[in-house]
């Protein structure tokens, strides 16, 4: 008679990041992968990254042969409550400014950019007349 699998919460399993105690959720099942960290092709650092996440994409990305699939089995300790798991934040860019429907700012920028120059040029134009030496 099979005993039904322990459930973990995400945040318990979660806990387990380290190399000395590596835990895995794949496709919602806990995997206690510690003794296989030596073992692994990938080597350690890549179940590490896996870790505090569902790592079924990074699992079925690899291509893993039967072989691996079947070595699974006996790193299986439980289920994953899946109320557990925290939602994913979608990215919401930051709102923009309302935009100013009176231009008046805009179009005093626009006078002041033509008019500056031209002040400056005709106060060269009296300093020079008025300094003119006759």
């Amino acid at each position: 008679m099979a005993t039904d699998p322990k459930t973990y919460n995400f945040d318990e399993v979660a806990k387990h990041n380290v190399a000395e105690d590596c835990w895995l959720i794949i496709s919602g099942k806990v995997y206690n992968v510690t003794p296989f960290m030596d073992e692994h092709p990938g080597g350690d650092d890549v179940l590490l990254a896996a870790t505090g996440k569902d790592a079924a994409n990074d699992f079925e990305d690899i291509g893993h042969s039967t072989s691996a699939r079947e070595m699974m089995a006996k790193y299986f300790i439980g289920e994953l409550d899946s109320s557990t798991i925290p939602t994913k934040h979608t990215y919401a860019p930051p709102q923009e400014a309302p935009s100013n429907p009176d231009k008046t700012p805009q179009l005093i920028i626009t006078i002041l950019q033509f008019l500056v120059p031209i002040l400056i040029l005709g106060l060269a134009l009296a300093v020079r007349h008025f300094t003119k030496a006759e």
